[in-house]
């Protein structure tokens, strides 16, 4: 079992606590515009296929931007790029309190909201660079779960703008993100011992492994799903069993809190038993979730159940694969973080696309949920026979932990 004395000696606290805070307000600022979607819906006339775009460009916006803020920050350090970042965030809050008039202006704001998503790929690296491989699935977990930001945006938010609107939202959100800022220059620290950067040909090494492109859809998998379920059930709660704006946003955070906090048991679990080994499970398991949502209870109570069971799963899922990045490209952990996670920021844009897209179409979210559901039993087996080829190659051990090798 790993030690928390030996944890807490082996990296630095202050960083780590600053990664947390600074990823968790941004985060909770990344998916603002979808956890008030439906105030914003109020004021434009959207077809389903409009509304699923709008919540899914903020996380599209995060997902380009995650690659490059990653490569930035293993360059210049992530403490200058993390106080950039948050500078930068500040213009699509300030554009979302004083302006956002018009779909076209809440399309660009959304996409401008991708900055704060970017925060993933500077957070971790700045906590994980600090602790050695037997510590590397707990500091990433507890890092990564700054997507608890999201329990804060789904709580606060819906309440909120029942009295100042989704504007004056917006605007309030400034004060927690200025907070965040003092903490992190104030506490943030970039390692001295870490690896020398590399040029940027050098990164870009990375698209040539296959495990690169492997995790990255593993992870639009399970991130996707994760952000994509929470930029979009507010709508879907509304639509499907009418529920009030905020009894509906008190329904996203029960399920966004199974899928935040549970994150750094998964980078545990990932510690013990090797990130790759875990995700056949959790595939098979989330299908069949998935595939029960889409017979869309009768009740939303039964509704709710499943989809907390199912946000659960996807945030094992998240730190059990973040758990072997930084083990098994340790120099380019920065990239690595932006080009997988950019890969899960893709997932969430296109999960709500589908469940909008699809409603449409056919007037029923069940063929959305079932089309997903089909996606991850797809992945289990992709990872199951990934593993048994591995199991007849000795000299391709599962990647983070030797000792779990197959």
């Amino acid at each position: 079992m790993t030690s928390g004395k030996g944890f807490l000696k082996s990296g630095h606290l202050g960083t780590l606590i600053a990664s947390f805070f600074y990823f968790d307000i941004s985060f909770m600022i990344w998916v603002l515009l979808g956890v008030t979607s439906t105030f914003v819906v109020g004021e434009f006339q959207m077809t389903d296929a409009q509304k699923g775009l709008m919540v899914g460009l903020p996380v599209l916006g995060g997902a380009f931007l995650r690659i490059p803020m990653g490569l930035l920050a293993d360059r210049f350090g992530g403490k200058k790029i993390g106080i950039i970042g948050m500078l930068v965030t500040m213009v699509p809050l300030l554009w979302g309190y004083l302006f956002g008039n018009g779909i076209g202006e809440i399309y660009a704001l959304g996409l401008l909201l991708g900055v704060s998503g970017a925060s993933f790929a500077v957070a971790l690296p700045l906590a994980s660079r600090w602790y050695p491989p037997e510590h590397q699935g707990l500091a990433m977990g507890i890092a990564g779960a700054g997507n608890s930001g999201t329990v804060l945006a789904t709580l606060f938010a819906p309440r909120l703008a029942e009295q100042v609107g989704w504007h004056g939202v917006f605007g309030l959100a400034l004060i927690p993100l200025t907070v965040a800022l003092a903490v992190f220059i104030f506490l943030a620290k970039d390692n001295p011992n870490a690896p020398k950067p590399q040029g940027v040909s050098a990164y870009l090494q990375i698209v040539k492994h296959k495990e690169t492109w492997l995790y990255s859809f593993f992870y639009s998998l399970t991130f996707g799903g994760f952000v994509g379920m929470t930029s979009y059930l507010s709508l879907f709660f509304v639509d499907q069993y009418q529920l009030s704006k905020v009894t509906a946003g008190d329904f996203v955070t029960l399920i966004v809190f199974a899928g935040s906090f549970i994150r750094p048991i998964g980078g545990y679990l990932g510690d013990r038993l090797g990130g790759m080994k875990m995700l056949i499970g959790l595939y098979l398991v989330l299908s069949m979730l998935l595939l029960l949502a889409g017979t869309l209870p009768s009740s939303a109570y039964v509704a709710l159940g499943v989809l907390f069971l199912t946000m659960l799963f996807f945030g094992i899922g998240n730190g059990a694969l973040f758990q072997v990045i930084p083990t098994e490209f340790p120099k380019e952990v920065g990239i690595m973080t932006g080009f997988v996670g950019a890969a899960g920021g893709v997932g969430g844009f296109i999960l709500p696309n589908i469940l909008g897209n699809v409603k449409g179409l056919t007037g029923s979210y069940s063929y959305g949920f079932w089309w997903l559901a089909a996606t991850f039993l797809a992945a289990a087996l992709l990872v199951f026979v990934l593993r048994k080829s591995r199991s007849k190659l000795s000299s391709l051990p599962e990647p983070g932990l030797a000792k779990n090798s197959v």
